[in-house]
């Protein structure tokens, strides 16, 4: 499936890690989300990106959302109730600072 219009797109830095979720359309003017993680690893003087993709569609939006936050959920309830998860929320901001990341977007 060929990549259609970007219709919105949201970035989530992590690190050496980025997350994008991105909505496009069809060519019958249907939605669908795609969600790419790319990682950076240094290569010579630079970076190379290595970059992971999702499809998901209209029909799965609610299972899967549910499966996630149930995911999570249990991580931090059942199996790590000790841990202070907002010691990991930073801005992006941060990340940039951390990492040295220029900001750079890609498609």
């Amino acid at each position: 499936m060929e990549d259609r219009e970007k219709i919105y797109s949201k970035r989530v830095r992590a690190g050496k890690r980025t997350y994008f979720f991105d909505v496009r359309s069809t060519r019958s003017n249907d939605y669908y989300l795609t969600i790419t993680e790319s990682r950076r690893h240094q290569q010579g003087d630079g970076f190379t990106y290595e970059k992971h993709k999702m499809f998901l569609y209209k029909e799965d939006f609610d299972k899967f959302v549910e499966a996630l936050q149930e995911t999570v959920d249990h991580v931090k309830s059942e199996l790590m109730p000790e841990v202070d998860f907002s010691q990991f929320a930073r801005s992006e901001n941060d990340y940039d600072e951390v990492s040295g990341d220029s900001g750079l977007k890609w498609e």
